[in-house]
C-alpha cells in the first residue's frame, strides 16, 4: 500500500472523528430518547393491563356484589319493621310490655308521651327519633339484666340518663326484700322507622 499523505491521513482522521461524534450525537439524540420512551410506553401498557384485569375482576363480581346489596336491603326492612312507627306512645307501651315478659321483676308503670329528638349519631343520617321518659322499679341485679337484654336486642334504641335512687316508701325492718328495691327513672331514645308516617 502506499502511504498516505500528512493531508489525506488528515482527512482521513478527521473524517472518522467526525463520523463517529454524528454516530455518538445518534446515539444519544435519538436511540437513548426512543428508548426510554419505550419504557414508560411499556410500563403505560402494564398499568392499563392492571386496571383492565381490576375491571373485569369488578365485573365478575358484580353478581356477588348485588346479591350482598339485596341481603342487606333485607336485612335493613327486618330492623326497621322493629322500628318505631304509628302512634309512637301505644308503639312503646306494646313493645316494652311484650319485652318486659321475659323480666317479671322490673316494674315499669310510666311512659311518657314521645318527644322527637335528633338522633345524634351521624351526620346528615336518615332516620329521625324519639325520646321516651320511663320510670318504674326493680332490684339492682333484674335492672342490670333487663338493660343489657333491652340493649342487645333492639340494636335501634339507646338508654340514657340513667338515675337510681331506693325505692320510696319504708318497708318494715322484716320485709328485706322491698329494701333492696331501686327507684330509677331512663330516657329511651328509639330511632323510627322513615317508610311509615
Amino acid at each position: 500500500m502506499k502511504a498516505l499523505t500528512k493531508e489525506k491521513r488528515d482527512q482521513l482522521i478527521l473524517t472518522a472523528l467526525v463520523t463517529l461524534a454524528v454516530l455518538i450525537g445518534l446515539w444519544y439524540g435519538l436511540i437513548s430518547l426512543q428508548k426510554k420512551s419505550l419504557t414508560h410506553i411499556a410500563s403505560q401498557i402494564v398499568e392499563e393491563k392492571t386496571k383492565v384485569s381490576n375491571a373485569d375482576k369488578l365485573i365478575r363480581s358484580a353478581p356477588d356484589l348485588q346479591a350482598q346489596l339485596e341481603k342487606n336491603r333485607d336485612k335493613l326492612r327486618n330492623i326497621e319493621q322493629g322500628m318505631a312507627s304509628g302512634d309512637m306512645y301505644s308503639w312503646i307501651f306494646l313493645m316494652m310490655n311484650k319485652f318486659r315478659a321475659n323480666h317479671r321483676n322490673v316494674e315499669i308503670p310510666q311512659f311518657s308521651r314521645e318527644v322527637a329528638v335528633e338522633p345524634g349519631i351521624l351526620p346528615k343520617f336518615p332516620y329521625r327519633a324519639v325520646l321516651f321518659n320511663v320510670r318504674g322499679t326493680a332490684h339492682y341485679h333484674d335492672l342490670g339484666t333487663f338493660l343489657a337484654d333491652f340493649e342487645n336486642s333492639f340494636p335501634y334504641m339507646r338508654v340514657q340518663n340513667l338515675e337510681l335512687d331506693p325505692a320510696g316508701g319504708r318497708a318494715s325492718s322484716g320485709d328485706s326484700a322491698q329494701n333492696e328495691r331501686l327507684s330509677f327513672r331512663m330516657e329511651i331514645v328509639a330511632l323510627v322507622n322513615p317508610n311509615t308516617r
